[in-house]
Order: C-alpha cells, then structure tokens, then sequence
C-alpha cells in the first residue's frame, strides 16, 4: 500500500474577506475531490485572506497511478487562473516506512 500526498500553498487575487477565500477555495477542493477521488481540504492559513494551504492525500496500490493522480492534481490547481501557486510539496509513503 502507498499513500502519496501534496500541499499546495496558494497566493489568491484579489480578495478583501476571509468569506470570498472560501468562495474560491471550495470549488477547487470540491474538483479535486470529484474528478480524482482524493481526500482533499484547506488545510492551513485559514485567517489570512490572501494565501491558502490546500492538503490532499491518495492510497493505491502501484506506484505508477499513484503518481498519475499527484501529478493530475498539481496540474488542475496550477491551471486554475485565480490562483497563484507558490510551491507544492510532494510525499510519497509506503507502508514499510
């Protein structure tokens, strides 16, 4: 069994209040939670307007698809114009570890 997982840090656009955050970060997790199965949420810097911290973790078990779906989740949040992603960090866990 494998467990991959990424953290997104997000600089978002022009928002002015912590409700028009959700309203853009919702849609995002809901996608990523749609379209590839994955357990997905904000995770941190739930006070600052301007920046969010999205988290989302994948089981399998095979390697290969496990790194599909990451490298399909980093590519839908990249693409998404009203956010600026500042950096991802990508993890890799099996269940010898």
């Amino acid at each position: 069994m494998y467990v991959g997982t990424l953290s997104f840090d997000l600089l978002l656009g022009d928002v002015r209040s912590l409700k028009e955050k959700r309203s853009l970060v919702r849609p995002i997790v809901a996608e990523l939670q749609r379209k590839y199965a994955v357990s997905a949420a904000e995770t941190g810097n739930q006070n600052l307007h301007r920046r969010a911290e999205i988290g989302l973790a994948v089981v399998s078990g095979d390697t290969g698809h496990l790194s599909d779906v990451l490298d399909r989740c980093e590519r839908l949040v990249a693409a998404r114009p009203e956010v600026e992603l500042l950096s991802v960090r990508r993890r890799l866990h099996s269940d010898e570890d």
